[in-house]
């Protein structure tokens, strides 16, 4: 009996052992719009390394508004519910409090695509107890774009008549990447920005834009489109069609690097796409996050521009050297 007894106690005993380390961790993904393709390639990320470390995951929809991304972080806090956080902020300086509220709460936190905090320039832990900061910066790769335009889009043309596409002047990320544009374009003579367009990372809205900015620059010739979103490039591409342009003779700068935009650039009708790699900010991040709560080493910095499976402004020249490479997100 005492033997059966025993056999009782350890059989319990290595039950409850499993059963404490079975439980694997849950992590929040709190996405900018879970109805952006960008943000739900970010989170297939977060999905497959949680999966991969025996943990679980979630995706909330912050609907591309500010205020309703921070009170999801801070209803999250008080569920009790997530062990851990991946963001992608709206607004990256507004969401520095609710998620400082987070870590002082002793949620591991990371944040994709943008630091958090007022300095977008850094990747710097700028609030105290970021877990990891895994972004593509946003100066460095405006300024790769606007270079592109200079010494190859505009080069032997004057004036190069210019068309800017950004998603929001709401947005500080936006704006960064407005003044950078404008700050080197502004530099060479030859180089005219003629008309500035808020595509709001959508392709109809980026079309009427485009159409809105030729019928205000009816007569002047377009060169260039530069822009920091290939699904923006894809409602230019249409209007420019649409106005008797034909597009392969312009210079068409897109971004993010998504499937469309590579078959674009591959095919020669646009020039140039950004490389934005969404699946593995969210890998990179969440990998972060497990590995803090786990007790063990992680990076807390790590530049996506240089870590990503391709070099960061992709051309055609680029692509033939990466053949098999189709990008991260569909677009």
């Amino acid at each position: 009996m005492k033997i059966l007894f025993s056999i009782f106690i350890l059989f319990g005993a290595l039950f409850n052992f499993n059963s404490l380390y079975a439980k694997g961790e849950h992590i929040a993904f709190f996405a900018a719009s879970s109805e952006n393709g960008f943000n739900q390639a970010v989170y297939e990320g977060v999905a497959a390394k949680a999966k991969e470390m025996g943990a679980t995951s979630k995706m909330f929809n912050g609907e591309f508004n500010a205020v309703v991304q921070a009170q999801q972080i801070e209803d999250a806090i008080a569920s009790q519910e997530f062990d851990g956080f991946v963001v992608l902020p709206n607004d990256s300086v507004g969401i520095a409090s609710f998620v400082k509220e987070a870590i002082d709460a002793g949620i591991p936190t990371s944040t994709t695509l943008f630091p958090i905090g007022p300095d977008l320039t850094t990747m710097k832990d700028q609030i105290g107890g970021i877990t990891a900061t895994v972004i593509h910066p946003v100066i460095e790769g405006a300024t790769w774009q606007a270079d592109a335009v200079v010494n190859e889009g505009c080069k032997g043309i004057d004036p190069c008549n210019v068309i800017i596409i950004i998603g929001q002047k709401i947005y500080p990320f936006d704006n960064l990447r407005l003044e950078t544009f404008n700050k080197i374009l502004s530099g060479h003579s030859n180089i005219k920005v003629v008309a500035e367009v808020m595509g709001n990372y959508d392709p109809d809205t980026s079309l009427t834009g485009v159409q809105d900015a030729l019928q205000a620059n009816a007569g002047t010739k377009i060169h260039v489109i530069l822009s920091n979103a290939d699904q923006h490039l894809v409602g230019a591409d249409i209007a420019l069609e649409d106005a008797g342009y034909v597009v392969e003779d312009l210079f068409l700068m897109g971004g993010g690097a998504s499937a469309i935009g590579l078959d674009m650039v591959r095919s020669g009708r646009w020039d140039y796409t950004k490389g934005d790699f969404p699946y593995s900010l969210g890998l990179y991040g969440t990998e972060a996050v497990i590995k803090k709560l786990r007790g063990e080493s992680f990076e807390s910095e790590i530049n996506m521009d240089e870590r990503g499976p391709v070099p960061g402004l992709i051309n055609k020249s680029v692509l033939d050297k990466f053949p098999d490479f189709k990008g991260e997100w569909k677009g």
